[in-house]
């Protein structure tokens, strides 16, 4: 069974927060967490992606997530929602 997991990401991003949310995109789709990732506005600030995962992969893709969070100093940047 699919779960959806969900990341609220600020619309104002510099260039570097741009290219590192985007490495943060293709290796979940590398690493074979999700094949697509859906990206919608919330509101003037943000951007909701939205990406499948198996359900036995949430929590080690929820892991993976905060700790590249964490490692690239992106908590204001994104978050899961």
């Amino acid at each position: 069974m699919e779960t959806a997991i969900r990341l609220q990401v600020r619309k104002d991003l510099d260039a570097r927060a741009q290219h590192t949310i985007l490495r943060l995109k293709g290796s979940l789709i590398s690493k074979g967490y999700t094949e697509i990732i859906h990206i919608e506005d919330q509101d003037e600030q943000y951007h909701i992606n939205t990406f499948e995962t198996a359900k036995e992969k949430r929590s080690e893709v929820q892991q993976y997530i905060v700790a590249f969070i964490d490692q690239e100093n992106l908590l204001d940047t994104i978050s899961i929602r």
